[in-house]
């Protein structure tokens, strides 16, 4: 099967052209996972403060529910009721406000995904740089030793990841045992 081969100069603009579209698209990335950190912090915090004020609301209606029980003789079944009542609303604010750990899973996440933007925008830097260096008596020896470099380049970093980056995250559950993601 033969190529039809492509004059240098078109081939080193088409290199930079993917370079430079690739690296936009990654900036475009970039910065919608810092707005979704952004976000995600802001409203963790605010689900925060409304189940903390909830909590606090409980625990002064709860103190009045005291007092007219020590004031007014009242059934041992209501008692036992409200006592439930009691429990459960504690227990569930306490599940809701430790649930909001997950914030924490998914900072692991989105920053590991800026890392591999990161690499990705400096490997597409130097598809983008290196097509200019290219000396045209061996042009074309240059261009597959350089994508040759780059496929390497490649693999080298996919091993890397594969160390660091692609471990699950990790906290402990927020109650007794671990959650682990991937």
């Amino acid at each position: 099967m033969e190529i039809k081969t492509l004059p240098i100069a078109e081939l080193r603009k088409l290199l930079a052209a993917v370079s430079d579209h690739g690296k936009q698209h990654l900036i475009e990335v970039e910065a919608d996972l810092l707005q979704t950190t952004y976000l995600l912090s802001e409203a963790i915090e605010k689900l925060s403060t409304s189940f903390t004020a909830v909590h606090e609301a409980v625990c002064e209606q709860q103190l009045i529910l005291d007092a007219l029980v020590a004031k007014y003789a009242i059934d041992s079944a209501v008692l036992e009721k409200l006592d439930a009542f009691k429990s459960k609303i504690g227990e569930e604010v306490n599940v809701a406000v430790t649930s909001l750990q997950f914030q924490d899973l998914t900072s692991q996440l989105i920053a590991r995904t800026i890392k591999r933007v990161n690499g990705l925008k400096a490997l597409l830097h130097e598809v983008e740089s290196h097509s200019n260096e290219m000396e045209p008596s061996h042009e074309h020896e240059e261009i597959v030793k350089f994508l040759e470099e780059m496929s390497n380049s490649l693999q080298v970093g996919s091993h890397a990841l594969s160390g660091g980056l692609r471990r699950s995250v990790g906290q402990k559950d927020m109650e007794t045992g671990e959650i682990d993601l991937f």
